[in-house]
């Protein structure tokens, strides 16, 4: 398939040119030959072919351009032609003539004719024939140029072409986006326009392979890399982009402490493997560690302790700290206890995490003594990083319930499996080489006196530190090159949660090792975890150190930098290592258990494993050194250049160690082979001698001005060159190069996009989608490039993997941005930049090379033999490549390095300064691709080479240039105006000037004093500027413009304010001066100082070329008009803003909080406004103690202010205080930066809001006030009120009823509810309920929209409708969320379980804000604006320290600026105050009384004041001169303490506005300390029309808990709205109807009162239009509902970082209004008294522990043991069953345990010491359980534990009817089972399981124990007691136990009987039979012999 184009004529051009014309289709461009000298019709008459791969899609578009085609200058645009092909798709052929656009996008008269073809061909798929080349010569001399011309060359617009020479005779060129190209052919820089966005789709062709091989074939058989771009002598042709950018923030932010704190609250533990055990948590962070209390004799203890860890470090230092987490059992003072499991984290984990924390989530236990135990049990806590500005939104705190599913909550980040396996981290350190010395020289020449023989001076070993464990090898003694071989192993559960690997070789001394160099080995970067990943792999490869410089002293000022803090400065050393990690099989028998680090022997690695080992050249030549810094001025100056350790002649190491491996056998035959090997090429390169030159010669620096000096190279150049030698591993580079140089372009692009949405510009999304489209053609092309990459050696396989996985996220990457871009819609701009920005996120990431080549390179400028100050560059941006992308974005450019001050001395003020600035041309490369080091440099230069080198050498680098080429301009700097400057004086203003700095040139404006918004309107002229180099380069790439910006002091030298860069537009002797390039616009340039922005400066630079007809040609400058201004250029008239007239009217209404100025009082302040050099003063406050405020409230002035908003002057606003004699202090002023908020729109009649057609009906069944009064049903179950309220109220209550007869008992939860639901609590939890539901549901909208976005993209990509996509989405869904189902299923079970809850509409809500109220609603400046007045400097700390320091008080009033004439209709409407201007219907500024009405729930997360972790808290209250301290009423340890307190004060507004809430920490002895404190302006609310003085609830009822509490009623608050607003109405109509304005509402009509009888009341209907007051017209706005805000406390030692929250509302009440009723009862809820009735009555199944004495049989004694959690010193046992064969015990024994219950939390209230020296008791809140333990009596050893259960008493399963029905599965299915609370069955009976846990971890059943529970409230307890065990009152009758239950000595003859007769009665019988024979036996031989004698004698 092929697309033919014949481009016939273009006609009706202008002027008489050369013209020639470019073809784009799927981003290939094709020129045509240049038709030379046509007037008004061009005949180009060419073919142009492309081949495609896949079908003419109807979209695609073909693009020409027009150009006026010139030999020294850049193309000019003439015009353009793009046409969709849709037409040509369907026919195949077209013929036309059509007008092109210019870059305005308006059609001109130009027009081209062509005809096009598309033919689909089979068989001919995207092959070239060869004739597409035509007749290019054979180019074997070079003479081609290969070229890669895509949109990623180039750096900004347009893209510039390769140097090849112009061949004579035009030979077509041919361009291709994909891979060698050639150009024969130089057509000059072709400027694409500004808009390039404009352009179609432009995808790209397909790549063809061939190409590549045809371009190496056409340029001769050479290898690759010698390929040149045209000889070094050649003088080079017009190349943009000689220069490359200079980096704007100079200070190094790396390095700098910060404020962190970690805050961790441990919950509670639960399945702690072990038996009976008494945990205690250790929390660790870093070397921090605290502890928890101990629980005794619990596996799930309940601690919910709070722990604070505050660090003030670097930002990296904090990530890599380790948080471990360990239990720890039976610690004691005595003995550290065993360690039970422990879990680590590094704190860059969890700041990573969104809000960073996790929250509520339960952390894994593992045994690092034994990887081969499971899980050792899980921990629940809270963890959270807060650094300095990051606010954390904590969820809210309230009764949680979906917490204790487990698997589902687990504390790892997102994507990390639950299981995570052992792994074993191999770290192999092979060798380093080029260490510095690291002893002095003396003792060097000490050991060689006394040993003979010279060491090296260093003794080097290597630590490597991960996941809080440290190993180390051996220590290789005196050893510059040290080889260890060895390994380091660390076993870690894999993933990791520890981010980074720290590698350090240190230096072992005797008295204290010293690192000497730090590497950071990210595990992110050396891994994958995708489905294609691969596990962390790193090398064998070379790891560069950078630190301190090199040169031994005893105290190293810089050796943080060799820790690895900061920057490093100079090259340390380099490291051989590599990095492994294989997966465990824990089940394996001859695995090592233990994860102690092991160090073992590796074997040697070879040579060549890293790379073959390369020549390496680096050349740099210093174009300008400017700017150099005055302090050093006096000295000669020179500069030195080093790659490692070349070209380091102070301080590297005695021999370079690469050469050395060359060097083996002496130097000549190193140089022989030298030679040797380059005569096979061309020529050969006789520099075997070439000796490197690394510093330039020294030279005095010469004045520039009163700073700064320059050296004055002027025409000669001085040049350095270093030959190195490095593995040869440039493919890392080239690649993240490429993805780099994407990354700068999409940054580039979304800056672009950025600024266009804030200027307000048009067409963002145009812009974008160029943006995006440039990002997928970077991405295909870098996947095309990166997919060459064959050359094998020396790759490891994280290169391999690497780039595999780069090219797989590049590629999908480009699809994602073709897939966006066609989303990119006017509304979805901002949405699409966000994703947009992940991207470029995405792309550094990736662009981040892990293993290291060649070492960076560092520039030093050298005074005295001293270094002072360096620059450092990144190897890659300077290396070559012959592909235009992969070639370092500095190399062979002219780029700007500003030179800074190394380590420490460079944080703050000297890091702001410049030591010097350089004008830098740096090309590194491999030696044989040496030709071309000069390509990029301004043209027009002799070299001059070294005079030692003898002649004929001429491939020798020149040691200087000498440019003979001048060019002389003129600079015009138009300095307009700077604002928002940063305040550099104690007044908190600046007397800046401005110091313009370009080339060797300085010049100032004058001084304008005390602002920080100067308008200098200058115009600086530079006359007569050199600059080398040929004209036409300079016109596209001048050097830059630097513009300081100073603070002028009476004394002592101007302080710095801050800096920027410019460039300025050019124009040529032969350009002429007239638009669209000249005269220029202003621009904004962002100031920065350091790192921080420190304002802008409006200005326009332009440099104008002087001809030979001297200054005459140039355009003519104004002369001073300005009489006063003396001989000071104002900016000339084309440049300044076109001006026209505006009033700004001014409501002055009064100062506040105004501090002190030296020392004396504000006593007569005024305030004047200043804008444009026009203002307006207020009148005098007489007496500002009395009464802050101005009796004339409003003034206007008028000015001429710029026609463009963007242009618009700052307006300042100055405080100044009327002393006696005239004098007059300025207090403070302030600089409002944007005027636009202010700016007066006349209301638009037409819109909907002025609709006065007809009325408009609301309806407002919907509306929760009528469904919710539902609530009043539940009054008192005793009363018998029947109360109907609304036809939705029979629907609930046939539900009740059915409810009812469900429930047996149901009376009972009837009349539980009564006291529960009728406070104020009630309401105030249902409504934190609903605060989170809402917040879920946002939550999961928020997911379902992405997840609905993605399934478009991935739809899009697959041509399916989104619909289909759901079916097959839903799929992939449930894998991805599969954890977070499981997590719903869970929740949604525990939810329907739990207690099935009443429908929810049960209580009247408030509004919970978990923010502060004025954030919601604007700050309350609807109409009256709070400017804070600064004074004194600002700080200089990075964020601009906190302002707050600087504030001495508050101007409150507003602006409104409008454009003159005003329209007339305004000021004719009725009732119109001329006097008031525009504020017209504003309250008076008199002092008014008013009763302000503070209540303070309560307080949570404060931050612990006492050493014991907790703090004890009172709450104080000021406001004015009155103070109420609630010091007494102090809650002993608690840090999340319920205060429920009302307070009431008195106050007058104005003076007393500011209400202060702290909460202090209680101490017995010294001061209260504060723990935190909120500030609430009260005088803005209560002035708002949001009517903030009283929220409006959300019903209106006279009684009960939801009473009114507004003085005035809802109908008369309706009325005076309506008055004010001067609307129409209210009008109630019959009904339930009300009209207010063109409003009708509706509503109910009835009230009951106190006695349940109904009412008429129109309140309700006017409370409904209060509700909706936002749709009333014109004057509607959301009035402030009742509410509860949340407020962070902040301490003022602690700026930033927030102390805890509060929880609170302010009611206000004027005091000539009817008085309020007294304040609601809120003090927090009493818990209430219960006995819980346990009666122990069965057990059955028991396991037998013990072995029978005498018959070894199995039995336990048994007994039962009992408590409450939180009560464990009130445990109980029943009796011992003793001897229990079959585990079946019997106790009738009842436990009894009185409890206090909070109903409304579900938790116990417990109070009790927590030590002997506790001052008082400490209140705790636990959730009530209940825990039996089964155990076996043991007398003379401790008893055994067999089992136990714990019972949630909220939520536990129903026992089972029988021992039978009683299994393991009621506890493992727990969540599944329904569940039963005590509190609502207040009687149960069953069969419950105990367990235990095996060896293998392993639930097993341990026994079954039958128990009735019975919860009786203390009253009832009272009427019936019971006795303990089986005492009086109702005593139990005694168990029927068998008669072997009892103990051996109390009755032997018993036992005996039962344990001997029963089981051994046959042995018995038998055994006695046999003693009777044998006796009868024994007397038979015993009487035998006699027997016989007498026998025998016959006796």
């Amino acid at each position: 398939m092929a697309l033919m184009v014949h481009l016939k004529t273009a006609a009706h051009l202008r002027g008489k040119g050369d013209r020639v014309a470019k073809v784009t289709f799927r981003g290939l461009s094709f020129y045509s030959r240049v038709a030379e000298n046509c007037e008004d019709v061009a005949h180009f008459n060419e073919m142009f072919r492309w081949p495609i791969a896949s079908r003419l899609d109807g979209n695609e578009m073909l693009e020409i351009q027009v150009y006026n085609y010139s030999k020294v200058f850049s193309n000019r645009l003439v015009g353009t032609f793009c046409m969709v092909l849709q037409k040509l798709a369907e026919e195949g052929h077209l013929e036309l003539t059509d007008t092109l656009i210019d870059d305005n996008n308006t059609s001109i008269k130009t027009s081209v004719t062509i005809e096009i073809r598309y033919q689909s061909m089979d068989g001919s798929v995207g092959v070239w024939s060869d004739g597409e080349f035509l007749d290019v010569p054979d180019d074997r001399d070079g003479m081609f140029a290969f070229e890669t011309d895509s949109l990623l060359s180039g750096q900004s617009h347009g893209s510039g072409m390769s140097p090849g020479r112009s061949l004579q005779g035009s030979i077509p060129t041919f361009r291709k986006a994909g891979k060698g190209v050639f150009s024969a052919m130089k057509l000059g820089k072709i400027k694409s326009s500004k808009d390039d966005h404009k352009r179609g789709d432009e995808p790209a062709v397909l790549e063809m392979e061939d190409l590549d091989r045809k371009a190496m074939r056409l340029a001769g058989a050479l290898d690759p890399d010698t390929i040149s771009l045209a000889s070094v002598t050649a003088v080079t042709t017009n190349v943009s982009n000689k220069r490359s950018k200079p980096d704007i923030k100079m200070e190094p932010s790396s390095g700098r402490p910060v404020d962190y704190q970690i805050s961790i609250t441990v919950i509670e533990a639960r399945q702690l493997i072990g038996l009976n055990m008494d945990p205690v948590v250790c929390v660790e962070v870093g070397d921090d560690k605290k502890y928890t209390s101990m629980k005794e004799s619990t596996n799930c203890p309940y601690y919910n302790e709070y722990f604070v860890f505050d660090f003030h470090v670097p930002p990296h230092v904090m990530f890599d700290k380790i948080i471990k987490l360990s239990v720890i059992h039976s610690k004691n003072l005595l003995r550290s206890g065993t360690l039970v499991g422990t879990f680590k984290m590094d704190v860059g984990t969890v700041y990573s995490q969104p809000e960073h924390q996790f929250y509520h989530k339960w952390a894994i236990l593992s045994d690092p003594d034994d990887i081969t135990a499971g899980c050792k049990g899980y921990v629940k806590c809270d963890i959270a990083v807060v650094g300095k500005g990051d606010n954390i939104k904590t969820p809210h705190k309230a009764n949680e319930t979906d917490e204790d599913d487990l698997e589902g909550n687990l504390l790892l980040p997102e994507g990390i499996p639950a299981e995570r396996q052992w792994a074993r981290f191999y770290v192999k350190i092979y060798r380093a080489e080029g260490l510095p010395k690291m002893n002095t020289t003396i003792m060097a020449n000490v050991k060689k006196a006394f040993i003979g023989e010279n060491r090296d001076l260093v003794d080097p070993y290597v630590q490597v530190q991960f996941a809080g464990q440290k190993g180390k090898t051996s220590v290789q003694k005196s050893s510059y090159e040290p080889i260890w071989n060895e390994q380091v192993v660390f076993t870690e559960l894999f993933p990791p949660l520890c981010k980074r690997m720290k590698v350090q070789i240190r230096d072992s001394d005797k008295v204290n090792d010293v690192a000497i160099g730090t590497h950071f080995v990210d595990l992110r970067k050396i891994s994958n975890d995708g489905d294609k990943g691969f596990l962390p792999t790193m090398g064998p490869a070379w790891a560069n150190m950078y630190g301190s410089t090199r040169q031994y002293t005893l105290m190293d000022e810089h050796q943080d930098l060799n820790e690895g803090l900061g920057e490093g400065v100079s090259f340390r050393a380099r490291l051989l290592l590599s990095i492994a990690v294989e997966i465990l099989d824990t089940t394996s028998p001859e695995l090592m258990s233990s994860t102690e680090v092991q160090v073992e022997s590796v074997s040697n690695i070879s040579e060549s494993a890293t790379g073959k080992i390369d020549e390496f050249f680096l050349f740099g030549s210093f174009l300008e050194a400017t700017m150099i810094d005055r302090k050093i001025g006096d000295k000669a100056i020179s500069f030195e250049i080093t790659i490692g350790n070349y070209g380091n002649q102070i301080d590297g190491v005695s021999k370079p160690s690469m050469s050395k491996k060359k060097k083996k056998d002496g130097e000549n035959e190193e140089e022989e082979s030298e030679l040797i090997q380059n005569s096979s090429e061309d020529e050969a390169d006789e520099d075997g001698d070439l000796v490197s030159v690394s510093s330039t010669p020294p030279m005095k620096p010469v004045i520039t001005d009163r700073n700064y000096f320059h050296l004055p190279y002027f025409e000669k150049k001085p040049c350095v060159y270093i030959k190195s030698w490095w593995q040869d591993q440039r493919r890392r580079l080239y690649n993240s190069n490429m993805m780099d140089k994407s990354a700068d372009k999409l940054e580039e692009g979304l800056n672009d996009v950025q600024e266009i949405i804030k200027t307000e510009k048009a067409f963002p999304e145009r812009r974008l989608r160029g943006v995006l489209e440039e990002l997928s053609v970077s991405c295909s092309r870098f996947v095309i490039l990166a997919n060459k990459d064959l050359n094998q050696a020396g790759r490891t396989k994280l290169d391999r993997e690497r780039l595999k996985s780069c090219i797989r996220e590049m590629d999908s990457m480009g699809q994602q941005a073709k897939q966006i871009r066609t989303q990119v819609k006017k509304n979805t701009v901002r949405d699409k930049l966000k994703l947009v920005q992940n991207f470029l996120q995405k792309l550094r990431f990736l662009a981040d090379e892990p293993q290291h080549s060649i070492p960076d390179v560092f520039i030093w400028m050298m005074s005295n033999n001293k270094r002072i100050a360096y620059a450092r560059i990144p190897s890659k941006d300077i290396l070559y490549s012959i592909v235009d992308e992969e070639m370092g974005k500095d190399c062979g450019k002219v780029k700007a390095v500003f030179l800074k001050l190394p380590g420490k001395k460079g944080f703050g003020p000297a890091g702001w300064t410049v030591q010097a600035q350089l004008e830098l041309y740096l090309w590194l490369g491999l030696n044989k691709q040496r030709k071309d080091f000069l390509n990029g440099l301004p043209n027009g230069f002799e070299e001059i080479k070294s005079a030692k080198m003898g002649p004929g050498l001429h491939s020798v680098p020149p040691v200087s240039l000498v440019y003979n080429m001048k060019q002389v301009f003129q600079l015009r700097a138009h300095m307009y105006q700077a604002r928002s400057l940063f305040a550099a004086d104690s007044s908190g203003l600046s007397d800046p000037f401005a110091r313009v700095f370009f080339s060797t040139h300085s010049q100032v404006t004058e001084i304008l004093s005390e602002t920080l918004c100067p308008t200098w309107d200058q115009l600086l002229v530079f006359d007569d500027v050199e600059l080398f180099g040929e004209a036409s380069e300079l016109r596209d790439d001048p050097p830059i413009i630097v513009v300081e910006i100073y603070d002028q002091d009476t004394v002592g030298k101007a302080e710095f304010i801050g800096r920027t860069f410019a460039k300025p537009t050019i124009k040529m002797c032969d350009e002429y001066y007239g638009p669209p390039r000249f005269p220029p616009q202003l621009e904004y340039y962002q100031i920065y100082r350091g790192n921080s922005t420190a304002g802008e400066l409006l200005a326009a630079f332009e440099l104008l070329q002087i001809g030979q007809g001297g200054r005459a040609d140039l355009p003519p400058l104004e002369g001073p008009t300005d009489s006063e201004r003396g001989p000071i250029l104002p900016v000339p008239l084309g440049i300044r803003p076109i001006l026209s007239r505006y009033r700004i009217e001014v409501l002055f209404w009064g100062l506040r909080d105004l501090k002190r100025i030296n020392l004396a009082q504000v006593d007569r302040p005024r305030v004047d406004i200043e804008c444009a050099g026009r203002g307006v003063q207020s009148v005098l406050i007489q007496n500002y103690k009395k009464n802050p405020n101005f009796s004339t409230l409003v003034k206007w002035f008028e000015v001429d202010l710029p026609e463009n908003e963007l242009l618009h002057p700052p307006l300042n606003i100055r405080v100044v205080d009327c002393r006696a004699f005239g004098r007059y202090i300025l207090v403070g002023s302030h600089a409002v930066s944007s005027l636009r908020r202010f700016i007066y729109s006349t209301p638009d009649k037409t819109s909907n809001n002025w609709a006065t057609a007809g009325d408009i009906i609301l309806n407002m069944d919907a509306e929760p006030s009528v469904r919710k009064m539902d609530t009043v049903v539940k009054l008192d179950a005793t009363s018998d009120a029947v109360v109907k309220v609304d036809m939705t109220e029979e629907g609930s209550d046939k539900d009740k009823k059915k409810k009812k007869k469900k429930k047996k008992g149901g009376v009972e939860e009837e009349d539980e509810t009564d006291e529960r639901v009728l406070d104020w609590w009630s309401k105030y939890f249902a409504s934190i309920e609903t605060l989170k539901e809402t917040l879920r549901a946002q939550e999961a909208a928020q997911a379902e929209a992405e997840e609905r976005e993605d399934l478009e993209i991935a739809a899009e990509a697959a041509d399916i409708k989104p619909d289909d996509l759901l079916l097959k989405g839903s799929k992939t869904k449930e894998k991805s969320k599969e954890k977070k189902n499981y997590k719903d299923k869970k929740k949604g079970q525990a939810a329907d379980g739990s207690d099935k809850r009443p429908v929810k509409a049960k209580v009247d809500e408030l509004v919970v804000y978990n923010k502060e109220l004025e954030s919601e609603y604007g700050n309350f400046e609807d109409w009256l604006h709070t400017f804070n007045l600064y004074r004194g400097k600002a700080g200089d700390d990075d964020e601009h320290a906190l302002d707050d320091d600087r504030i001495v008080g508050r101007f409150k009033g507003s602006l409104c600026m409008y454009k003159l004439p005003l329209s007339e209709e305004i000021t004719r409407e009725a009732g119109f105050d001329p006097n008031m201007g525009m504020f017209q219907s504003i309250p008076h500024n008199d002092p008014i009384n008013v009763l302000v009405r503070v209540y303070v729930v309560r307080a949570t997360d404060l931050h612990p004041a006492d050493i014991n972790g907790k703090a004890d808290p009172y709450v104080v209250i000021k406001l004015g001169k009155s103070e109420v301290k609630d010091k007494e009423n102090y809650i002993s340890k608690q840090l999340n303490p319920v205060f429920g307190k009302s307070f009431d004060i008195e106050a007058t507004f104005p003076m007393e506005s500011m209400l202060t809430v702290s909460v202090y920490d209680w101490d017995l002895v010294g001061t209260d300390d504060l723990i935190g404190e909120t500030k609430i302006d009260l005088e803005n609310r209560f002035y708002s029309k949001y009517r903030a003085t009283c929220g409006i609830s959300s019903n209106y009822s006279v009684h009960g808990y939801n009473v009114w509490r507004d003085p005035m009623k809802p109908t008369q608050i309706l009325a005076k709205l309506c008055k004010d607003g001067k609307i129409d109405g209210p009008h109630y109509g019959p009904g339930g109807k009300v009209k207010v304005a063109n409003r009708i509402f509706m509503g109910s009509t009835e009230i009951d009162d106190e006695n349940g009888l109904k009412k008429q009341t129109e309140e309700h209907l006017a409370l409904t239009v209060l509700t909706h007051w936002e749709e009333i017209p014109r004057v509607g706005c959301k009035l402030v509902p009742e509410h509860v805000e949340t407020r962070p406390l902040l301490n003022p030692d602690k700026p930033g970082i927030e102390q805890g929250r509060i929880e609170m509302w302010v009611d206000m009440f004027a005091m000539d209004m009817p008085a309020p009723g007294p304040a609601i009862d809120t003090s927090p809820r009493k818990p209430k008294r219960y006995e819980l009735r346990v009666i122990i009555w069965n057990t059955d199944e028991v396991i037998l522990e013990d072995d029978d004495y005498f018959t070894g049989e199995k039995s336990s004694d048994i007994f039962v043991r009992g408590w409450l959690k939180g009560q464990q010193e009130d445990k109980q046992d029943t009796d011992v069953h003793y001897h229990s064969l079959t585990g079946e015990g019997n106790f009738n024994w009842r436990f009894v345990y009185p409890f206090d219950y909070l109903m409304a939390e579900e938790k116990i209230v417990i109070s009790k010491k927590e030590s002997m020296f506790s001052w008082d008791e400490t209140e705790y809140k636990i959730p009530p359980r209940l825990t039996l333990q089964v155990w076996d009596a043991d007398h003379f050893s401790a008893d055994d534990f067999l089992g136990a259960i714990e019972l949630d008493l909220n939520r536990f399963p129903r026992g089972a009817k029988t021992a039978k029905q009683c299994s393991l599965d009621m506890i493992r299915n727990e969540h599944e089972l329904p569940t039963i609370s005590i509190f609502k069955q207040k009687r149960v009976k069953g069969w419950w399981p105990f367990v235990a846990r095996d060896e293998n971890d392993e639930m097993e059943l341990t026994g079954k124990v039958e128990a009735e529970l019975h919860l009786v409230t203390a009253e009832e307890a009272e009427k019936s007691p019971v006795g303990l065990g089986r005492n009086e009152p109702d005593p139990l009758e005694k168990p029927n136990r068998p008669d072997t239950s009892l103990m051996w000595f109390l009755g032997p003859l018993k036992s005996i009987r039962y344990f001997i007769w029963h089981n051994y009665r046959w042995l018995i019988i038998k055994v006695l039979g046999l003693i009777l024979l044998l006796l009868m036996l024994g007397v038979f031989l015993y009487s035998l012999p006699g027997y016989l004698v007498k026998k025998m004698l016959g006796a």
